[in-house]
């Protein structure tokens, strides 16, 4: 499993937001589902500015399923959706939305959409009732939910007192585990959203502890972030990280995939103004997603553009490594970057040319992550492990 913090800087005049583009690189592939989740902060926060930069933010990312919190005007939300080549939504409601999903309806079927626990007896626990979306991607069945939990609190559970904040979060997430352990106990379950707590709390205090013992049929895919620099975290305001992605054990070898990602999504980074600007015209949450391969039999090899994976000799490498790919008919590049998403070499392949060397040039050792780039879509993937002499 890897997890990517993408940290490419690209300037451009702040508050001009070209709406096609703001040069985050795409995360969306054929043959993977990617699933993100946003709090996007009652959108939309600043009015056509706000509009205009998510616009350009998932076309940019160009994923098949978003789950928002937080649409607090939905007419707003479907004019630009009608800006979104490709994608379709779904409203609970006309007027406030609240949690929202849009999708690609060329990729994802639906079967169902559906709120649980809707009865005035879970209010409490469940401000905002789950979303559930039951669909099918590439003939395998999925089912996301959707959560916003309630707000707040002190960072310590009192489980007596039932208007308690992380009391009602504890409840929630046991009541979540409920339900998918009795619907769906043989299906591949992303439990997704603003789940306004952190996982790394203290056992009597953590309201995921639940789900952490259940650890043969659950994981946080983003549990790498949640303990991994704050700088990476999804809530840079307190800082913290709160929106969370858990799977279920039916998509445990998925995730293993080498395909596979999870990652905090730092659109803030490409912005002239950085997470002041961001905060001001987007969110002040950045989305999380998972990119996973449904069939670990499925390789680059099975995209459409027929291509093998790197051959790299020498890995590890001390001085140099040669990077061999098959000859392509495309506009090919050469993309490396270290752990923190940062780009470290960039190199477009010349036609009729199949190999490149690479040289850290004194970047310090550790693993890098070589990709090919057709047409603009990375299509496939290598780590590379520099060891210094």
């Amino acid at each position: 499993m890897k997890y990517f913090f993408w940290a490419f800087a690209l300037v451009f005049a702040s508050h001009s937001v070209n709406s096609q583009s703001i040069g985050y690189p795409v995360l969306g592939t054929e043959k993977t589902l990617e699933v993100m989740t946003w709090n996007i902060e009652w959108f939309p926060k600043n009015g056509q500015t706000t509009l205009d930069y998510v616009t350009a933010i998932i076309n940019d990312l160009d994923v098949d399923l978003i789950a928002f919190q937080e649409i607090g005007d939905t007419v707003a939300f479907k004019q630009m959706l009608i800006n979104l080549e490709g994608y379709s939504g779904f409203f609970k409601s006309a007027r406030f939305g609240g949690l929202v999903y849009i999708y690609k309806h060329n990729t994802i079927q639906i079967n169902q959409i559906y709120e649980i626990y809707t009865a005035s007896s879970f209010r409490s626990p469940f401000p905002r009732a789950p979303v559930v979306i039951d669909f099918n991607f590439r003939n395998q069945n999925y089912i996301v939910i959707n959560n916003h939990l309630k707000c707040c609190g002190d960072g310590f559970m009192n489980i007596s007192n039932p208007n308690d904040e992380e009391t009602r979060r504890f409840i929630a997430v046991n009541l979540l585990k409920e339900y998918v352990d009795v619907n769906f106990n043989d299906k591949n379950v992303i439990i997704v959203g603003d789940l306004n707590d952190v996982i790394e709390d203290p056992y009597d205090h953590n309201v995921f502890r639940n789900i952490l013992d259940d650890k043969e049929n659950y994981l946080f895919a983003d549990l790498g972030i949640a303990n991994g620099n704050s700088a990476n975290w999804s809530y840079p305001s307190w800082p913290s990280h709160l929106d969370h992605i858990i799977i279920t054990n039916e998509l445990f070898d998925a995730f293993d995939n080498d395909t596979s990602e999870v990652r905090v999504v730092k659109i803030d980074e490409y912005l002239a103004g950085g997470w002041q600007e961001y905060d001001q015209h987007v969110s002040d949450h950045r989305p999380v997603a998972i990119k996973l391969m449904p069939d670990k039999s499925l390789g680059v090899q099975d995209f459409d553009v027929a291509i093998q994976p790197f051959s790299i000799y020498p890995n590890p490498f001390s001085e140099e490594t040669s990077l061999s790919f098959p000859l392509l008919n495309a506009d090919v590049e050469v993309l490396i970057g270290n752990m923190f998403g940062q780009i470290v070499f960039k190199q477009q392949v010349n036609q009729g040319q199949t190999s490149l060397k690479w040289n850290p040039n004194g970047l310090p050792e550790g693993v890098y992550f070589a990709n090919l780039i057709i047409n603009g879509r990375i299509v496939a993937f290598s780590k590379l492990v520099f060891v210094a002499q």
